[in-house]
């Protein structure tokens, strides 16, 4: 709980200190600029939001390991992705995107300090305890802090101790272990394909870098 509350503060404080320019410059989400990473966020935020709040009185059929599914790589055709560039772009200042994160995403970590994290939760057709379900958020917002900071050179950088949980998590979805070489940026980097890995890099990968990347969904 406190993991994820650390990632979400330290990914909306380096939302709100990006100056303006830097919402129309390059993400790490192929086929998004900055500002619409920002929305996705928004929309990341309203969904924590409503799991929270959604409780379910089966036995949970997902863990924070297997809460992700492998999907095929974004083609840019999705309707959901294309609909979030046009918000972002509706939103046209930067600063009205600043506001709503901060609004929604305010209320999003009050409601994960209050969470029971032994309660039962509901999403996407699946029931998890609400530790489960925030413990694999802490991925979610690291991968994305990465994809936010990807061409900032400036920005903050996640918190260590989120990069090395969510190392942690995509080593048990992908059911083997990053090179100790690697260090756990450039492990999330190269699992999830932001970053395609070096001849060096995927030689220590061995049988590993078959599996890859790994696309969460």
């Amino acid at each position: 709980m406190d993991l994820f509350l650390r990632s979400w503060t330290a990914l909306r404080t380096a939302v709100a200190e990006l100056p303006d320019e830097d919402f129309a410059k390059p993400s790490g989400c192929t086929g998004w600029l900055v500002r619409d990473l920002v929305c996705h966020l928004i929309i990341d935020a309203q969904d924590v939001l409503i799991t929270l709040v959604t409780p379910a009185e089966t036995e949970p059929t997902r863990d924070a390991v297997t809460y992700w599914d492998i999907v095929e790589a974004p083609t840019g055709d999705d309707p959901l992705d294309a609909l979030i560039v046009r918000l972002a772009t509706a939103y046209e200042e930067p600063r009205l995107l600043k506001f709503h994160l901060d609004d929604v995403g305010s209320a999003a970590g009050r409601a994960a300090e209050l969470a029971d994290p032994a309660g039962r939760v509901g999403t996407r057709d699946q029931v998890l305890t609400a530790g489960d379900y925030l413990c694999a958020y802490v991925l979610e917002w690291t991968l994305h802090h990465l994809d936010l900071i990807a061409h900032l050179p400036d920005a903050a950088e996640p918190p260590t101790e989120g990069l090395a949980r969510s190392r942690e998590l995509l080593e048990k979805i992908a059911g083997a272990a990053f090179p100790p070489s690697f260090c756990d940026k450039d492990a999330l980097l190269i699992g999830t394909g932001r970053r395609a890995p070096a001849e060096a890099e995927k030689a220590e990968l061995g049988e590993l870098a078959a599996k890859l990347p790994l696309v969460l969904g």
